[in-house]
């Protein structure tokens, strides 16, 4: 057995024993296994918000897209900070919101904001449908990285498997506390392993950061000018994208949901005022791909960018560390998408939708339930056909936007209807859906998700001034 080899299944399975430790004396209600009681102090928040976000991406498509696009890549930079920024002033005011009224879930915020049971029904599947593919994604980027970092000692299947089935037992076991644990490893492992590879890569084969990019200008003059090395990826794409992302970034319902867990508002604030720091990783991550571009410029799939320059120098016991890290980074998301679309589906589809008198206990054997259900079908998705939802990831992205009118509106704005809201959502995710399957993204130079976005708020608006406010006007004092 190699060291690679080694190194990452003990790093699998301490993670997941850890994860499985973590609520070994929690009574497994609703409250502890959504939002861990709402007791996370600013490091556990810190690192768990980090770990829904940093996901295989971090290693595979921020590398590769930097290799094979270049300057759009930068997007990624501004959507982050924007997306930060607006957490500050969001974020708060919907903790309260939750505190206040117990809420736990994204779905929970519509139906008590609007009053309407189906909004938070649509809400929910809407958010399950976008979900799906974003955890198929995760489990097809461990695959690849683990059987590539292994040097095929694992074969990709067989790692999804064995890694997803272990995450599946510490979110069965420990809800949202266990990832939260997990994502200390994660975190740490993460940053060593870019640090090392990003810092590295460039002053090894060109001395420094500032002598790659004179090689990177001289060779590809056009590569960090917009739009890179694409046709359609310019500045309109790069303006819409970065304001799209940036207001999706928190409507994410494992995202939303995991602000419920902070033990204060204050906290909710400080995290985002060192998330930016985040942002560090991913550009080391960019230099690694910049790098390989000028080192390894046959690549057929850019997404090998990373893997296959830690390959060519470095040991095979460091890209065994590298595969471990992989491995844990997608766990740690997979384990919250698995917690928060069986919540979405046991609460705010079956309880709210099918089954209002059903109990707390009703609902977490259900919840426990579907991270069965649904840990089954994202395997069997992830290995039989792992290509078949990767477009819509694009469409589960443009999808979850169209729930920020209905969202900060409800904060802020005492006018804003159910109706409002409900046509918004449905006409902005129409549009989406339409531009997309007729291959009209970007539309007019811009990302369909903004299109939709745009015309979901004027209509969310102007429905909601000809109508009476028929919404319930939660108490202001929350934002």
């Amino acid at each position: 057995m190699n060291a690679a080899l080694v190194i990452i299944l003990a790093t699998v399975i301490f993670s997941s024993l850890l994860g499985i430790y973590a609520g070994r004396k929690l009574k497994m209600n609703l409250e502890n296994w959504t939002v861990g009681g709402r007791r996370f102090g600013i490091v556990i928040i810190w690192l768990l918000m980090a770990g829904e976000i940093y996901t295989t991406f971090t290693f595979l498509g921020a590398s590769g897209w930097a290799y094979s696009k270049g300057a759009p890549t930068f997007y990624i930079l501004i959507y982050g900070a924007l997306a930060y920024t607006l957490s500050f002033f969001i974020l708060p005011a919907l903790w309260k919101v939750g505190k206040r009224y117990g809420l736990h879930t994204q779905p929970d915020y519509f139906i008590k904001r609007y009053n309407s049971r189906p909004l938070g029904v649509i809400v929910a599947l809407i958010g399950v449908f976008s979900i799906i593919p974003y955890l198929q994604l995760q489990l097809a980027g461990l695959g690849f990285i683990v059987e590539v970092a292994s040097n095929g000692s694992i074969n990709s299947n067989l790692a999804i498997i064995i890694s997803f089935l272990l995450t599946c037992a510490f979110v069965y076991t420990s809800g949202i506390r266990g990832a939260a644990w997990v994502a200390i490893i994660k975190d740490v492992m993460m940053i060593l392993a870019v640090g090392i590879v990003g810092i590295g890569v460039p002053y090894i084969y060109f001395g420094g950061f500032g002598k790659m990019f004179q090689a990177l200008i001289d060779q590809k003059p056009h590569h960090l000018i917009l739009p890179g090395a694409t046709a359609h990826m310019d500045v309109l794409w790069v303006m819409s994208t970065v304001l799209l992302t940036g207001f999706g970034f928190y409507m994410w319902p494992h995202v939303f949901g995991s602000a419920f867990s902070a033990k204060s508002d204050k906290i909710i604030k400080r995290n985002a005022i060192i998330m930016p720091f985040y942002q560090i990783p991913i550009l080391l991550v960019f230099m690694v791909g910049f790098t390989a571009l000028l080192v390894i410029p046959d690549l057929k799939n850019g997404d090998m960018a990373f893997l296959a320059l830690v390959n060519k120098t470095y040991p095979s016991w460091f890209m065994g560390f590298v595969g471990a890290a992989g491995a844990v980074t997608a766990m740690v998301p997979s384990a919250i998408l698995v917690l928060f679309a069986s919540t979405l589906l046991a609460k705010n589809v079956y309880q709210t939708g099918f089954n209002p008198r059903a109990g707390q206990k009703t609902v977490m054997r259900l919840s426990r339930f579907m991270v069965l259900v649904i840990t089954t079908l994202a395997l069997i998705f992830a290995v039989f056909v792992p290509n078949e939802l990767v477009n819509l990831l694009i469409l589960g992205y443009d999808g979850v936007c169209q729930f920020f009118p209905g969202v900060v509106l409800g904060l802020f704005w005492p006018k804003v209807t159910k109706s409002g809201v409900f046509s918004g959502i449905v006409v902005g995710t129409g549009i989406v859906i339409f531009l997309i399957l007729s291959h009209q993204d970007p539309f007019l130079g811009m990302n369909a998700g903004f299109i939709g976005l745009l015309v979901n708020s004027l209509i969310t608006i102007f429905v909601s001034l000809i109508q009476k406010p028929s919404s319930i006007k939660i108490e202001q004092a929350a934002v």
